[in-house]
C-alpha cells in the first residue's frame, strides 16, 4: 500500500501547487483561444476586386490575341486567346530590358561594333561609345532593334539569350521561348496575351524602367558627345489619350501589330496586352473606352 499512497501523495501535491486558479494568465488561454488558433485578420481591410457591368457588352477587337488585366491583382476583365503562342515582334524587348537592368551596369560604356540589318533602328554608329543607360532608353522608347542587339552582345548573346528565357521562366511565363533580343520573327520565339501581361508587369514594378517607357520623345547622346540621337516613342497613344503610360509596341509581317499598354484610370491600375492586330491603337482605345464604360469594383472585407 505504501508505494500506491506515496504515489498519490506526490501526484495530488503537484497538482494543486501548480494549478493556476483564477489567474490573468490561466485567462488569457482558457477564455481567448481564438487569439491562438486562428491566423490574426488585418482590421479594417479593404479589397476590391472588377467586376463587368454588363457581361455582354464586349469591346470591339481585331487581335486574335487579347488579355486585359487589373495590374494589382492580376483579375483579368477580358481575355480572347490569351494563353495562345503568337509572335511577340517587338514586345520582346521587355524581356531584353529586363534582362540588361539585371547584368549591365546602367553606366557602363558599351564600344558599338555589330548592328543587326533590317528593322526599327536607333541609329547607332559603328565606332559610337554609349552608356547602357542610353541603349536602354533606344531599345524601350525607340524600339531600337540596334540598341537591342549592342545589349545583348554586350553580356555575351548567347548568354544573354539563356537569360532571356530563364527571366520569362522566373516570371512563370510558361509558354514563352525567345531567341533573340530584338523580336524577329522564328518558330521558337513566341510568346502570349497573357505571358506579355506578366512581363509588363514587371517592367512596370521596376521604377526605373517604368519611367523609360512612359517617355514619348527625347534626345541622347554618346558619351563623347559626336553622336546625338532623337528617340520618339511608336507609341501613337502615349501622350494622346489619358492614362496611357506605355508599355512597349511590336511589329512584323508575320506578328502583325502587337501593343502591350499601362493603363491608368480612376486611380486603378490596367495591362493590355493586344497581339497579331490589324490596328492595335484602335483595338487599345477600344479597350480603353470599354474599361471606362464596363468595369465596377465590388468591395470584399
Amino acid at each position: 500500500m505504501k508505494p500506491r499512497f506515496y504515489f498519490l501523495f506526490t501526484f495530488f501535491s503537484i497538482l494543486f501547487l501548480f494549478y493556476p486558479g483564477d489567474s490573468d494568465l490561466f485567462r488569457i488561454f482558457a477564455f481567448n483561444r481564438d487569439l491562438f488558433s486562428k491566423t490574426a485578420v488585418i482590421e479594417n481591410a479593404n479589397i476590391s476586386i472588377p467586376v463587368l457591368i454588363n457581361t455582354e457588352v464586349q469591346p470591339n477587337l481585331s487581335a486574335q490575341g487579347v488579355y486585359i488585366v487589373d495590374k494589382n491583382s492580376f483579375t483579368p476583365v477580358y481575355e480572347r486567346n490569351a494563353r495562345k503562342r503568337l509572335y511577340p515582334a517587338s514586345t520582346t524587348k521587355i524581356i531584353t530590358a529586363l534582362v540588361a537592368y539585371d547584368v549591365l551596369n546602367l553606366n557602363k560604356i558599351v564600344n558599338i561594333s555589330k548592328l543587326p540589318d533590317e528593322g526599327q533602328m536607333m541609329g547607332l554608329i559603328p565606332g559610337e561609345r554609349i552608356s547602357v543607360e542610353y541603349l536602354l532608353y533606344g531599345a524601350l522608347i525607340h524600339s531600337g532593334n540596334d540598341a537591342a542587339y549592342a545589349l545583348a552582345h554586350e553580356y555575351g548573346y548567347d548568354k544573354f539569350i539563356d537569360l532571356m528565357n530563364k527571366k520569362a521562366e522566373e516570371l512563370q511565363m510558361t509558354d514563352s521561348n525567345f531567341e533573340n533580343p530584338i523580336g524577329y520573327d522564328s518558330a521558337n520565339h513566341y510568346s502570349t496575351p497573357f505571358d506579355m501581361a506578366l512581363a509588363a508587369r514587371e517592367i512596370l514594378e521596376n521604377n526605373y524602367l517604368s519611367k523609360i517607357v512612359s517617355i514619348k520623345e527625347i534626345t541622347i547622346s554618346d558619351a563623347d558627345f559626336k553622336y546625338f540621337h532623337q528617340l520618339a516613342n511608336i507609341n501613337q497613344l502615349l501622350g494622346e489619350i489619358s492614362g496611357i503610360g506605355g508599355v512597349k509596341t511590336g511589329y512584323t509581317q508575320e506578328a502583325r501589330q502587337n501593343l502591350v499598354s499601362f493603363y491608368k484610370h480612376n486611380d486603378r491600375e490596367y495591362i493590355i496586352a493586344i497581339m497579331n492586330s490589324e490596328d492595335r491603337f484602335e483595338d487599345t482605345l477600344s479597350a480603353v473606352n470599354w474599361i471606362n464604360s464596363n468595369i465596377e469594383y465590388v468591395s470584399i472585407n
